[in-house]
């Protein structure tokens, strides 16, 4: 059956105070593009999102020796080996405003702080924190008003708001890499339950009560909705719309299993609140979360705090008892140097599931990885040096067509990381001269 006009992009099916914005449907026409080069068949909108790992990397396993289209894999990026050619390793970016410049110690507290602001963090344990507008909010701000929500904040560690967590800075700066302005930091989502409901709509009080009692999914609430869509769309859209149910029913069951699984104990060490206990399948579903903001154009930005800065988790699960940050400090002990290769294999595996899930999900002539940028990465170098040059930074991704992957690109010493921040904001259309401690946009990416 033929449409007389397009599906509204901004159609949502509706049920007993739930909403489920729809992935792009070739009912729906083509969408506006937020990229400098349009796609063929669909003009998809260009994403942005923000990775992060703490506690920097062993170097020599993660910095190719080759640059250009034929670099190597080191270890520590063999996971990724699938989506080589359409990602870059950026080496010789540096957080300058990470440094301590008269502050003393807090290398970590200051390394997220300054990771997405280019600003440097005022030093206090008090209320009068201070850093800087993070490149997500920029764009929040310019283009948050194209979708439900601006932005969302997840990730799968708790952080506190207040109190001395490294050296006489806030916890704040260790725990929030997004900031809405200078002083307002914004918290991170941890459970993943609360993110799902704010992503498809959370229902009045007395509804969710009624829908959890009758043990129904969102996607039950909205099924004659579905139903009476679905006679307007054609085959190809049929199949994607199914594909996308799919993924919401698979993830809500997930976390209903989750939530029933016991808590995992570890030595020594406080197993973080939150849904699920299994760390492994916590980032996972939030890396399922951050899919689905994609693919119902929910949001087109998204920061992601893996462990906060300085964690000192243990990974009895790869066989890693020790806590993350007293093992970085290993002062050049190979047998401490190899466990962190195992802590940073395990992340890397996991940045591996999230693009690999972004680049299964057709859009268009491409799919969701060729219409995002993913950024993974640390303010933190070499853990046992507390450096802030050279930083652990890959770029995922297409862009819309504006990135040119598959290459190992090394800029001079000392080039700030804030230029691939204004980089990426023009590639979203958000144009910026200056972001904290920029001096020009960083070139050499398409």
């Amino acid at each position: 059956m033929s449409l007389t006009k397009p599906i509204s992009r901004r159609t949502m099916l509706r049920g007993m105070g739930t909403a489920i914005m729809l992935p792009w449907l070739e009912a729906m026409g083509p969408l506006s593009a937020w990229g400098d080069q349009p796609m063929s068949g669909s003009d998809a909108p260009n994403r942005m999102a923000f990775v992060y790992v703490p506690n920097g990397k062993n170097m020599v396993d993660w910095t190719p020796q080759k640059e250009g289209f034929q670099y190597d894999l080191p270890p520590i990026l063999e996971p990724l080996a699938p989506m080589r050619d359409k990602m870059m390793v950026l080496t010789g970016l540096t957080a300058d405003k990470a440094r301590a410049h008269g502050d003393g110690g807090g290398d970590h507290a200051r390394a997220m702080g300054a990771f997405l602001t280019g600003a440097q963090p005022r030093k206090t344990d008090g209320t009068n924190i201070r850093a800087g507008v993070s490149v997500d909010q920029v764009a929040a701000a310019r283009i948050g008003d194209k979708t439900r929500l601006s932005s969302i904040e997840i990730g799968c560690e708790h952080g506190s708001m207040a109190g001395n967590c490294d050296s006489g800075y806030s916890c704040v700066y260790s725990s929030t890499m997004s900031w809405r302005s200078g002083t307002q930091p914004l918290p991170k989502e941890v459970n993943p339950k609360l993110v799902f409901e704010r992503l498809f709509g959370a229902a009045p009080d007395a509804v969710r009560s009624e829908r959890d009692a009758r043990r129904r999914s969102i996607l039950d609430f909205v099924l004659e909705d579905s139903k009476d869509l679905s006679k307007r769309l054609g085959t190809n859209d049929v199949r994607k719309l199914d594909e996308y149910f799919a993924s919401v029913r698979d993830i809500e069951l997930r976390m209903e299993r989750a939530e029933t699984l016991p808590s995992v104990s570890t030595p020594d060490y406080v197993v973080p609140a939150g849904v699920p206990s299994d760390y492994e399948e916590h980032i996972r579903l939030m890396c399922d979360m951050l899919v689905l903001a994609f693919q119902a154009d929910v949001t087109r930005v998204v920061t992601f705090v893996v462990a906060n800065e300085g964690s000192n988790r243990p990974y009895p699960f790869v066989n890693v008892r020790e806590g993350h940050h007293d093992l970085s400090h290993h002062a050049g002990d190979e047998e401490k140097k190899a466990k962190i290769r195992e802590i940073n294999l395990f992340h890397t595996k996991n940045l591996a599931y999230l693009l690999e899930k972004l680049d299964s999900v057709a859009e268009g002539d491409g799919t969701l990885l060729d219409h995002s940028m993913i950024v993974y990465g640390s303010g933190n170098s070499d853990g046992n040096r507390h450096n802030h040059d050279d930083l652990p930074i890959l770029l995922a991704g297409g862009g819309c067509g504006t990135l040119n992957t598959g290459r190992h690109v090394r800029y001079a010493k000392e080039t700030p990381l804030n230029n691939l921040w204004l980089a990426m904001l023009n590639r979203m259309d958000v144009e910026m001269t200056q972001l904290g401690d920029s001096t020009g946009e960083l070139p050499n990416l398409s």
